[in-house]
This record gives C-alpha cells, structure tokens and sequence, in this order.
C-alpha cells in the first residue's frame, strides 16, 4: 500500500510547523485519508498565522479528488487535524470515542469542523481494524482519546503518529525531549510516555509526522 503525505498547511505562531495530511491507497477499499488539516474561520487562521490550502488542492497533485476517498481517519479533533472534514461528507469518521466526547465538550469554535449536520461517525473504543492491513491504535497522551494509524507491509510496519510526537527528534528522545518550545504536545504525560514507548516497541519500519517532513523509524 502506499501512503501519500499532502502538504495542507504552515502554522507560524508553533515555530512554523507544516501541517501534513496523509492518503493510504488501499488496493480494495480505496484511499483512505488520514486527518483533514485546517479549516477557514479566519479569526483562528489570524491568531494562529495560518498559511493555509484546501485539501481538494491538495489530493489533486496527487491526481486524486475528495470524491476518491473512501475513509477519513481522525487522529484527533484539533482544529489542523479535523478542519476540512466536511469536504468529505460522504465518508465515514473513524475517531475514537473518548475523543469525540473531549471535543465536544469543549464547545469551541472548531465544533463546526467535525460536528457538522449528516457526520457519519465509526466510534472506536481502542485499538480496531480500519480495513485489511490498516489498523487505528489507541496512543493518549495528547488527548484523552487520540490515535495513531498503522499500515502493515512485508516491508514492516508505517506509522501514522499524528500528535503522539509533533517531531522526529521528540519521537526518537522521548521523554528525553526538549518539548520548552511545544506547547501543547501532551495533556497527560504519563499516558503520552507511555503511549511513545508503545510505538517504539512496534520497531515500526516506518514513521509519517503530521508536523514535521522527516520520516523516522528503521528505513535508514
């Protein structure tokens, strides 16, 4: 299966982080997407320094459209993770449980991003298979409910880590990070240690990052 990495957008006010979104070209069901980047209230684009895209821009470099994908995966409701949900109103969500209820509970303005009339949810309690070969595992710490999303080859294992590790280099320290300059890389350190080291002992081969253009794990 390949995975696809769609530059979505740069928040400046977090030391210029990109915002990537991903694509797993599933040979059965069709693209899955993982996490939609940000949306357009453009208050928040304002206070964040958002350069921002539409995802639709995005797909199409790729010679994809909205319409190919088939499954979107939330890796958690974050307004650059969950923003443009609603281009993809034909398909189901795939966010965990806990998640959705920390979201909506706090009543922000990014509700409209994931919340939006006609959503169709697949609430996940833990670890679930996505699709053959494409699994969402449990990683809070960020969030009370967020995930990451494994896809398995021959090869070995790619991670998907979305904010379990904003960075490379703080997934490959751990709890060893310098993280004086992330604001924001866990809500619960003790479930984020735990859930780094879980990662780490899948030796996964690869490891995709929402916010940094490295690519980690035993490739090279």
């Amino acid at each position: 299966m390949e995975i696809v990495r769609l530059h979505l957008s740069v928040i400046h006010s977090l030391n210029h982080i990109p915002v990537h979104g991903f694509v797993i070209k599933h040979p059965s069901v069709g693209a899955i997407l993982v996490d939609t980047g940000v949306g357009y209230p453009e208050e928040l684009v304002r206070e964040w320094k958002v350069v921002n895209r539409h995802v639709a821009d995005a797909l199409a470099e790729h010679d994809l459209s909205p319409a190919d994908v088939r499954i979107v995966v939330n890796t958690h409701l974050h307004f650059d993770h969950c923003g443009q949900n609603a281009v993809f109103k034909h398909a189901p969500f795939y966010v965990q449980r806990a998640e959705l209820d920390r979201a909506r509970k706090e009543n922000s303005i990014t509700n409209q991003w994931f919340d939006f009339a006609g959503a169709k949810y697949e609430l996940l309690d833990g670890d679930a298979e996505i699709a053959e070969g494409v699994r969402a595992v449990a990683t809070p710490g960020h969030t009370v409910g967020h995930q990451s999303v494994i896809v398995e080859s021959d090869e070995g294992d790619a991670v998907m880590i979305g904010d379990a590790a904003y960075t490379a280099r703080i997934y490959e320290q751990g709890d060893q990070a310098d993280l004086r300059q992330w604001r924001g890389q866990y809500s619960d350190r003790e479930s984020w240690s735990r859930s780094l080291n879980a990662l780490h002992d899948m030796h996964p081969h690869t490891v995709h990052f929402c916010h940094d253009t490295r690519i980690a794990g035993q490739h090279s």
